[in-house]
Protein backbone atom coordinates (compact mmCIF):
# COMPACT_ATOMS: atom_id res chain seq x y z
CA UNK A 1 0.00 0.00 0.00
CA UNK A 2 0.98 3.57 -0.81
CA UNK A 3 0.80 5.92 2.40
CA UNK A 4 1.58 9.52 2.53
CA UNK A 5 2.71 10.80 5.91
CA UNK A 6 2.30 15.13 5.72
CA UNK A 7 3.42 15.69 8.77
CA UNK A 8 6.70 15.76 11.40
CA UNK A 9 6.59 12.65 13.40
CA UNK A 10 9.00 9.91 15.13
CA UNK A 11 11.14 8.10 12.42
CA UNK A 12 9.53 4.82 13.99
CA UNK A 13 6.06 5.76 12.12
CA UNK A 14 7.96 5.45 8.57
CA UNK A 15 10.32 2.21 10.20
CA UNK A 16 7.29 -0.07 10.94
CA UNK A 17 5.15 1.00 7.86
CA UNK A 18 8.15 0.06 5.45
CA UNK A 19 9.15 -3.01 7.48
CA UNK A 20 5.33 -4.24 6.83
CA UNK A 21 5.89 -3.97 2.91
CA UNK A 22 4.21 -0.58 2.37
CA UNK A 23 5.62 2.11 0.20
CA UNK A 24 5.73 5.60 2.06
CA UNK A 25 6.13 9.08 1.11
CA UNK A 26 6.73 11.95 3.07
CA UNK A 27 5.46 15.76 2.31
CA UNK A 28 5.77 17.49 5.16
CA UNK A 29 5.25 20.76 3.43
CA UNK A 30 2.01 20.34 1.50
CA UNK A 31 -1.00 22.29 1.89
CA UNK A 32 -4.22 21.48 1.91
CA UNK A 33 -4.95 22.45 -1.80
CA UNK A 34 -1.21 20.90 -3.22
CA UNK A 35 -2.76 17.72 -1.44
CA UNK A 36 -6.14 17.77 -3.19
CA UNK A 37 -4.64 16.12 -6.53
CA UNK A 38 -2.02 13.98 -5.37
CA UNK A 39 -4.17 12.53 -2.64
CA UNK A 40 -6.20 9.88 -4.87
CA UNK A 41 -2.81 7.92 -5.51
CA UNK A 42 -2.45 6.91 -1.83
CA UNK A 43 -4.16 3.99 0.35
CA UNK A 44 -3.59 5.88 3.57
CA UNK A 45 -2.68 8.97 4.62
CA UNK A 46 -1.12 10.61 8.29
CA UNK A 47 -1.84 13.75 9.13
CA UNK A 48 -1.81 15.89 12.77
CA UNK A 49 -3.54 19.75 12.90
CA UNK A 50 -2.30 21.73 9.47
CA UNK A 51 -4.16 19.85 7.30
CA UNK A 52 -8.29 19.43 7.71
CA UNK A 53 -9.83 16.49 5.92
CA UNK A 54 -13.37 17.55 5.28
CA UNK A 55 -15.42 16.81 2.65
CA UNK A 56 -13.75 17.92 0.13
CA UNK A 57 -11.01 16.51 0.57
CA UNK A 58 -12.18 13.02 1.46
CA UNK A 59 -14.06 13.64 -2.10
CA UNK A 60 -10.55 13.67 -4.16
CA UNK A 61 -9.26 10.60 -2.09
CA UNK A 62 -12.00 7.26 -2.85
CA UNK A 63 -8.97 5.40 -2.64
CA UNK A 64 -7.79 5.87 0.74
CA UNK A 65 -8.42 3.36 3.10
CA UNK A 66 -7.60 4.76 6.06
CA UNK A 67 -6.32 8.44 7.56
CA UNK A 68 -4.31 8.02 11.02
CA UNK A 69 -3.80 10.94 13.16
CA UNK A 70 -0.66 11.55 15.19
CA UNK A 71 -2.47 12.60 18.43
CA UNK A 72 -5.66 12.40 19.63
CA UNK A 73 -7.85 15.13 18.78
CA UNK A 74 -10.39 13.89 15.79
CA UNK A 75 -11.98 17.32 15.28
CA UNK A 76 -10.04 18.51 12.08
CA UNK A 77 -11.04 14.74 10.45
CA UNK A 78 -14.57 14.44 9.32
CA UNK A 79 -15.15 11.46 10.78
CA UNK A 80 -18.47 10.38 9.99
CA UNK A 81 -17.95 10.99 6.38
CA UNK A 82 -15.12 8.90 5.93
CA UNK A 83 -16.26 6.03 7.24
CA UNK A 84 -19.45 6.46 5.62
CA UNK A 85 -17.48 5.91 2.73
CA UNK A 86 -15.51 2.88 4.58
CA UNK A 87 -12.06 4.51 5.11
CA UNK A 88 -11.50 3.84 8.59
CA UNK A 89 -10.08 5.86 10.87
CA UNK A 90 -7.30 6.19 13.24
CA UNK A 91 -5.69 8.22 16.36
CA UNK A 92 -3.21 7.33 19.01
CA UNK A 93 -4.16 8.70 21.82
CA UNK A 94 -2.13 5.60 24.25
CA UNK A 95 0.43 7.15 22.92
CA UNK A 96 0.67 10.26 24.62
CA UNK A 97 -1.90 9.59 27.58
CA UNK A 98 1.10 9.51 30.15
CA UNK A 99 2.48 12.49 29.29
CA UNK A 100 -1.22 14.63 29.31
CA UNK A 101 -1.89 12.83 33.16
CA UNK A 102 1.83 14.29 34.04
CA UNK A 103 1.43 17.32 32.66
CA UNK A 104 -1.78 18.07 33.86
CA UNK A 105 -0.57 17.47 37.71
CA UNK A 106 2.54 19.32 36.70
CA UNK A 107 -0.36 22.57 36.00
CA UNK A 108 -2.51 21.88 38.94
CA UNK A 109 0.89 21.83 41.36
CA UNK A 110 2.21 24.92 39.87
CA UNK A 111 -1.40 26.47 40.34
CA UNK A 112 -1.87 25.72 43.69
CA UNK A 113 1.94 26.54 44.85
CA UNK A 114 1.88 30.04 42.98
CA UNK A 115 4.92 28.45 41.45
CA UNK A 116 4.93 30.47 37.84
CA UNK A 117 4.39 33.59 40.32
CA UNK A 118 7.17 32.81 42.68
CA UNK A 119 9.70 32.05 40.09
CA UNK A 120 9.49 35.19 38.25
CA UNK A 121 9.31 36.99 41.65
CA UNK A 122 12.51 35.45 42.88
CA UNK A 123 14.12 36.35 39.87
CA UNK A 124 13.45 40.24 40.19
CA UNK A 125 14.92 40.26 43.42
CA UNK A 126 11.89 39.20 45.61
CA UNK A 127 11.35 36.65 48.14
CA UNK A 128 7.72 37.10 49.41
CA UNK A 129 6.76 33.98 51.51
CA UNK A 130 3.42 34.84 53.04
CA UNK A 131 2.26 36.12 49.57
CA UNK A 132 3.34 32.47 48.23
CA UNK A 133 2.11 30.74 50.44
CA UNK A 134 0.10 27.45 48.75
CA UNK A 135 -2.30 24.44 48.65
CA UNK A 136 -2.22 21.35 49.35
CA UNK A 137 -3.77 18.20 46.88
CA UNK A 138 -4.13 16.10 49.75
CA UNK A 139 -8.12 16.10 51.18
CA UNK A 140 -9.29 18.66 48.04
CA UNK A 141 -11.66 16.55 45.94
CA UNK A 142 -10.93 16.77 41.77
CA UNK A 143 -13.50 16.29 39.75
CA UNK A 144 -12.52 14.89 36.12
CA UNK A 145 -15.06 15.57 33.07
CA UNK A 146 -13.84 12.83 30.45
CA UNK A 147 -12.44 9.83 31.45
CA UNK A 148 -11.43 8.04 28.36
CA UNK A 149 -7.14 7.35 28.11
CA UNK A 150 -6.51 11.11 29.26
CA UNK A 151 -8.67 11.47 32.41
CA UNK A 152 -7.57 7.91 33.30
CA UNK A 153 -4.06 8.71 33.27
CA UNK A 154 -4.53 12.31 35.50
CA UNK A 155 -6.48 10.02 37.76
CA UNK A 156 -4.01 7.79 37.98
CA UNK A 157 -1.00 10.72 39.21
CA UNK A 158 -3.56 11.74 41.58
CA UNK A 159 -4.10 8.61 43.71
CA UNK A 160 -1.04 9.47 45.45
CA UNK A 161 -1.72 13.00 46.73
CA UNK A 162 -4.60 11.43 49.03
CA UNK A 163 -7.05 13.18 47.16
CA UNK A 164 -10.79 12.62 46.45
CA UNK A 165 -11.26 11.66 43.00
CA UNK A 166 -14.64 12.15 40.89
CA UNK A 167 -15.34 10.89 37.54
CA UNK A 168 -18.05 11.94 34.97
CA UNK A 169 -18.54 10.55 31.43
CA UNK A 170 -21.50 10.33 29.66
CA UNK A 171 -20.54 8.05 27.29
CA UNK A 172 -19.47 5.36 29.41
CA UNK A 173 -21.36 2.61 31.18
CA UNK A 174 -21.62 2.46 34.74
CA UNK A 175 -18.15 0.59 36.07
CA UNK A 176 -15.90 2.79 34.02
CA UNK A 177 -13.74 4.10 36.72
CA UNK A 178 -11.39 1.98 39.04
CA UNK A 179 -11.76 1.44 42.67
CA UNK A 180 -10.00 5.03 43.80
CA UNK A 181 -12.38 6.84 41.26
CA UNK A 182 -15.81 7.83 42.37
CA UNK A 183 -18.66 7.55 39.40
CA UNK A 184 -20.79 10.67 39.99
CA UNK A 185 -23.44 12.84 37.77
CA UNK A 186 -21.86 15.67 36.54
CA UNK A 187 -24.63 18.01 38.88
CA UNK A 188 -22.45 15.99 41.68
CA UNK A 189 -19.34 16.64 40.19
CA UNK A 190 -20.27 20.09 40.40
CA UNK A 191 -21.44 20.11 44.04
CA UNK A 192 -18.44 18.36 45.59
CA UNK A 193 -15.74 19.14 43.34
CA UNK A 194 -12.51 21.82 44.16
CA UNK A 195 -11.04 21.14 41.26
CA UNK A 196 -12.00 20.12 37.94
CA UNK A 197 -9.94 18.98 34.71
CA UNK A 198 -11.80 18.94 31.18
CA UNK A 199 -10.19 15.77 29.09
CA UNK A 200 -12.91 15.84 26.67
CA UNK A 201 -12.82 16.21 22.70
CA UNK A 202 -14.03 19.33 21.03
CA UNK A 203 -17.54 18.59 19.68
CA UNK A 204 -20.38 20.46 18.92
CA UNK A 205 -21.62 18.88 22.74
CA UNK A 206 -18.73 20.01 24.12
CA UNK A 207 -17.94 23.61 22.16
CA UNK A 208 -18.22 25.98 25.27
CA UNK A 209 -19.43 23.72 27.41
CA UNK A 210 -17.64 25.36 30.38
CA UNK A 211 -19.48 28.76 30.10
CA UNK A 212 -21.76 31.03 32.48
CA UNK A 213 -24.01 28.67 33.11
CA UNK A 214 -21.67 25.76 33.89
CA UNK A 215 -19.84 27.45 36.25
CA UNK A 216 -22.82 29.19 38.32
CA UNK A 217 -24.02 25.42 38.71
CA UNK A 218 -21.08 24.88 40.99
CA UNK A 219 -21.75 24.68 44.80
CA UNK A 220 -18.90 26.78 45.43
CA UNK A 221 -15.52 28.40 43.78
CA UNK A 222 -13.18 25.62 42.03
CA UNK A 223 -10.21 25.75 40.20
CA UNK A 224 -10.16 24.78 36.69
CA UNK A 225 -7.40 22.57 34.33
CA UNK A 226 -7.63 21.98 30.71
CA UNK A 227 -5.59 19.93 28.65
CA UNK A 228 -8.47 19.72 26.15
CA UNK A 229 -9.06 21.96 23.70
CA UNK A 230 -8.81 25.51 24.00
CA UNK A 231 -12.70 26.39 22.88
CA UNK A 232 -14.37 23.95 25.18
CA UNK A 233 -14.05 26.80 27.70
CA UNK A 234 -15.87 30.12 26.91
CA UNK A 235 -12.67 32.56 27.45
CA UNK A 236 -15.23 35.61 28.11
CA UNK A 237 -16.96 33.41 30.73
CA UNK A 238 -13.73 31.98 32.21
CA UNK A 239 -12.42 35.79 32.86
CA UNK A 240 -15.46 36.95 34.48
CA UNK A 241 -15.33 34.34 36.79
CA UNK A 242 -11.63 34.66 37.99
CA UNK A 243 -12.31 38.04 38.33
CA UNK A 244 -15.10 37.32 39.93
CA UNK A 245 -13.80 34.96 42.06
CA UNK A 246 -16.40 32.06 41.10
CA UNK A 247 -13.22 30.33 39.50
CA UNK A 248 -10.36 30.95 42.02
CA UNK A 249 -7.75 29.73 39.62
CA UNK A 250 -6.90 27.86 36.13
CA UNK A 251 -4.34 26.18 34.47
CA UNK A 252 -4.56 26.11 30.38
CA UNK A 253 -2.52 23.78 28.47
CA UNK A 254 -5.07 24.76 25.54
CA UNK A 255 -6.93 28.10 24.46
CA UNK A 256 -9.75 29.18 22.21
CA UNK A 257 -7.80 31.27 20.26
CA UNK A 258 -4.58 28.95 19.17
CA UNK A 259 -4.07 28.11 15.41
CA UNK A 260 -2.39 24.76 15.61
CA UNK A 261 -1.08 25.32 11.88
CA UNK A 262 1.73 27.93 13.01
CA UNK A 263 3.32 29.17 16.27
CA UNK A 264 2.92 32.24 17.84
CA UNK A 265 0.39 34.51 19.30
CA UNK A 266 -0.15 37.96 18.19
CA UNK A 267 -1.40 38.94 21.91
CA UNK A 268 -2.80 42.67 20.30
CA UNK A 269 -4.82 41.35 18.61
CA UNK A 270 -6.78 39.00 21.38
CA UNK A 271 -9.62 39.68 23.06
CA UNK A 272 -9.52 41.71 26.49
CA UNK A 273 -10.70 39.05 27.81
CA UNK A 274 -7.93 36.93 26.77
CA UNK A 275 -5.51 39.42 27.70
CA UNK A 276 -6.63 39.73 31.28
CA UNK A 277 -6.26 35.54 32.01
CA UNK A 278 -2.75 36.98 30.87
CA UNK A 279 -2.12 39.65 33.16
CA UNK A 280 -3.67 37.72 36.67
CA UNK A 281 -1.40 36.17 38.82
CA UNK A 282 -4.55 33.10 38.92
CA UNK A 283 -3.56 31.72 35.76
CA UNK A 284 -1.27 29.27 34.58
CA UNK A 285 -0.26 28.49 30.76
CA UNK A 286 1.40 26.37 28.61
CA UNK A 287 1.58 26.43 24.78
CA UNK A 288 -0.51 23.27 24.10
CA UNK A 289 2.48 20.61 25.12
CA UNK A 290 0.46 18.85 27.72
CA UNK A 291 1.27 15.83 24.95
CA UNK A 292 4.59 16.21 23.88
CA UNK A 293 7.32 14.39 25.77
CA UNK A 294 10.29 12.53 24.26
CA UNK A 295 8.65 9.35 24.77
CA UNK A 296 5.23 10.71 23.81
CA UNK A 297 6.68 11.42 20.60
CA UNK A 298 7.83 7.57 19.86
CA UNK A 299 4.66 6.18 21.33
CA UNK A 300 2.31 8.51 19.50
CA UNK A 301 4.14 7.35 16.29
CA UNK A 302 4.33 3.46 17.05
CA UNK A 303 0.93 3.25 18.40
CA UNK A 304 -0.63 4.57 15.13
CA UNK A 305 1.54 2.47 13.23
CA UNK A 306 0.60 -0.46 14.42
CA UNK A 307 -2.85 0.32 13.92
CA UNK A 308 -2.37 1.33 9.99
CA UNK A 309 -0.94 -1.74 9.43
CA UNK A 310 -3.35 -3.95 11.05
CA UNK A 311 -6.09 -2.58 8.97
CA UNK A 312 -4.26 -2.46 5.56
Amino acid sequence: MRILLTDDTHPVLREKLLAAGHVCDVWTDCTYESLLGEVKNYDAIVVRSKIVIDRNFIDHARHLKCIGRVGAGMETIDVDYAESLGIRCFNSPEGNRDAVGEHATGLLLALFDRIVVADGEVRQGKWRREANRGLEIKGKTVGIIGFGNMGAAFAQRLQGFECEILAYDKYKPAGFAPSYVEEVTLADLQRRSDVVSLHVPLTDETRYMVNGSFIKAFAHPFYLVNTSRGAVVNTKDLAKAIEEGTVLGSALDVIEYEDMTKDGLDIESMPADFRYLLSSSRTVFSPHVAGWTVESKYKLAAVLADKIIAAL
